[in-house]
């Protein structure tokens, strides 16, 4: 087994940076961890990759940059697996879909929520980030609603949307046998808070509510691995449940007392909260947990 070590900037430096202002990428290293038999995570930069493999094929869960396909290929073929068949994305952030052109031309089925490829294909026109639409080549061709049921390698892998959070379009990904699950963004295990993008249809309710499903879904043997940063438990994933809704409370009281989103951000709900410098701080958090409530 591939260990991995990896330090908290260099995880908020892949997800923060935009593509253009990157590092030098023939520095990034792609390491691999076992997590189960035929079953693998690879941590790069960019969010947390999924492998599963064997006779049947190899499934990839989120591909990083474009620039990576390479060293993410070569990772893939050192446990083993053959070239990439199916590729699942989590959600479309660039940080988990920037090789799906690469790998669907080299032959792999990109399978999606019906929302992701929407926003691959519109993009993002406005705004601080903005979003050139996806390739032809870079959109998922099977997508579905509510999942997916993949019979593969020995295990059944279930692919979900549980109603998204971070995005509109947020899937969880379920190895029944295995007692593994990707969470994609829905759950980021790094320094600072959760990432709700407001603007790809993310909202803190519907968050909470997907944690929720997932929580009665995993025991304490389940091996979770997050959108960002190291391999997790249940433990960890319910401490992270009861911090957001510990903070939505805060947020919810400040907003039902009558305070504008500027006003409650002054107030500084999530000052006694030690998380840490991260990609998303306090004040944005409460931003968007007060975006979320809309009312």
């Amino acid at each position: 087994m591939k260990k991995l070590t990896l330090t908290a900037s260099c995880i908020l430096a892949a997800i923060a940076a935009p593509v253009s202002a990157q590092r030098d990428w023939s520095q990034v290293e792609i390491k691999a961890q076992e997590v189960a038999p035929g079953i693998a995570v690879l941590f790069g930069a960019g969010g947390n990759i999924g492998v599963s493999h064997g006779d049947d094929g190899t499934i990839l869960i989120d591909d990083q940059y474009a620039p990576l396909t390479g060293k993410i290929e070569q990772a893939v073929a050192e446990l083993g697996a053959g070239p990439v068949d199916f590729l699942i994305n989590t959600h479309w952030h660039g940080d988990h879909t920037g090789g799906n052109e690469n790998l669907g031309n080299a032959g792999a089925t990109i399978f999606a929520h019906d929302n992701v490829r929407v926003r691959l294909a519109e993009g993002r026109p406005g705004g601080e980030r903005p979003v050139e639409p996806a390739a032809k080549g870079a959109l998922p061709v099977v997508t579905y609603g509510q999942g997916i049921t993949m019979h593969l390698n020995g295990d059944t892998v279930d692919v979900i949307f549980l109603g998204g959070g971070h995005t509109d379009g947020d899937s969880v990904v379920h190895w029944r046998e295995d007692n593994v699950i990707h969470m994609g963004d829905l759950y980021f295990k790094i320094p600072g808070y959760p990432y709700i993008d407001i603007d790809s249809g993310g909202n803190v309710i519907n968050a909470m509510n997907s944690l929720d499903q997932v929580i009665r879904m995993v025991d304490d043997e389940t091996k979770i691995i997050p959108g960002h940063g190291p391999m997790s438990n249940k433990a960890e994933l319910v401490a992270y449940r009861a911090m957001i809704g510990q903070a939505v409370n805060l947020v919810t009281t400040l907003k039902d007392a009558g305070n504008s989103m500027d006003e409650t951000v002054a107030a500084d709900p999530l000052a006694d909260f030690n998380r840490g410098e991260g990609f998303i701080d306090k004040d944005s958090f409460v931003k968007a947990i007060y975006r979320s409530l809309g009312r």
